[in-house]
């Protein structure tokens, strides 16, 4: 079994494609295989997973920890969503910038996300169900988040009234956020 990794415009942040094997059965495929994402470039060890479902025009994020980052590699189970990564860190050349994915229960596609970087998505089918594997704990904490709807991000997001949470819905700009220094 393969898996073929797309890179981004974003340093770090990749598409992950695995081989799906279908038949009249329904299909088979390898969510994550350390080593074969570790040659492709996705080197994190996770240590958590987090299953989330939600329902139509949902928008979730962008939310990141500060001192804790986490890397995420992000599946779409059930549905259709558009996910979202944002550099937001202090320094880097992409500093600012955010690509999106589909990704969806259909076309199996995988985001992985490094720390350093904020995600989001929003829910594009009637619900969706979305597994993520993070390379740190969640610490409550160390929770952080830019507005979804910033400016100066101008995030082409597929939704124009999302459903929002009372914390995502008050989330700080960018320019007003604590962010993580870009080591590299």
């Amino acid at each position: 079994m393969a898996v073929r990794f797309e890179r981004t415009a974003l340093e770090g942040v990749t598409v992950c494609v695995p081989d799906v094997f279908r038949d009249e059965r329904g299909f088979f495929m390898e969510c994550h295989h350390a080593e074969k994402y570790r040659a492709g470039g996705v080197d994190a060890v996770f240590v958590q997973d987090n299953r989330s479902r939600s329902c139509r025009g949902v928008l979730r994020g962008l939310h990141y920890q500060l001192a804790r980052p986490q890397g995420k590699l992000v599946t779409c189970l059930r549905g259709e969503i558009f996910d979202v990564a944002v550099d937001i860190r202090r320094g880097s050349p992409t500093f600012g910038q955010w690509v999106g994915e589909v990704l969806s229960e259909e076309n199996c596609r995988q985001l992985y996300i490094p720390g350093g970087f904020a995600h989001g998505f929003c829910v594009l089918s009637e619900s969706a169900e979305i597994l993520y594997k993070c390379s740190s704990y969640y610490d409550p904490t160390d929770d952080r988040g830019v507005r979804w709807d910033d400016p100066e991000l101008a995030i082409a997001w597929p939704v124009s009234a999302p459903v929002l949470s009372a914390k995502d819905a008050r989330q700080p700009l960018l320019r007003a956020a604590e962010l993580p220094a870009f080591v590299g």
